[in-house]
């Protein structure tokens, strides 16, 4: 089974890559849809994240509420970090039991969707790391109408986040996402063609 890292920084259609890549047979698991389930009451890092920050991010139901969560965190570095050293053990889990779940179903490509996959250093956890990458002005531009975000908060996640720069220099597949859904697309199948060669030849 060959293990892909899926990362990139926010509106860089990490997401729609991982979306096409599932449409051509891979096997995708967010993981930070896992990451919040991790937040929620009951899950494996609630107790520890409400102690460290405090009820101050909890809603009336008592769920920790991300937005509050990620106005501490996107615009402090150390805090994020805190709630690094939290979370991260308890997807490290999830991962390992979908990972041997899937090896027993005989999946051939697993696709490990993560935003801060090069951040917290778990390019171990994958054979190869795919990066989407689009320019500042590109994201701006996208994120202007999507619910809930405002200029300010997505210059916090981008100074958050690696630069592009510094994921392109870990990668071993770059999407370069700056035009149109189609291109993406097609520039996703076209790497998805390559890796179906690298498998073959392994």
């Amino acid at each position: 089974m060959k293990i892909l890292g899926l990362t990139g920084g926010i509106g860089s259609g990490k997401s729609t890559a991982a979306r096409f890549l599932k449409d051509l047979g891979a096997e995708v698991i967010d993981l930070d849809k896992a990451g919040h389930e991790a937040l929620k009451k009951g899950g494996g890092a609630y107790e520890k994240v409400v102690k460290e920050f405090g009820a101050g991010i909890l809603d009336d139901k008592g769920e920790i509420d991300r937005s509050r969560l990620g106005e501490i965190v996107f615009k402090d570095k150390t805090a994020l970090k805190r709630l690094t050293i939290i979370i991260h053990p308890v997807i490290d889990e999830f991962v390992e039991q979908k990972v041997s779940e899937c090896r027993r179903k005989g999946v051939k490509v697993l696709v490990l969707e993560a935003a801060a996959m090069l951040e917290s250093a778990k390019t171990w956890q994958v054979d190869e790391i795919w990066v989407t990458t689009a320019e500042e002005k590109t994201v701006l531009n996208r994120l202007k109408t999507r619910p809930g975000f405002s200029e300010q908060d997505v210059w916090s996640r981008i100074r958050s986040q690696l630069t592009n720069a510094a994921r392109i220099r870990q990668a071993d597949v770059v999407i370069d996402n700056n035009s149109t859904l189609e291109e993406l697309k097609a520039g996703v199948k076209a790497e998805w063609q390559k890796l179906r060669g690298r498998i073959i030849d392994s």
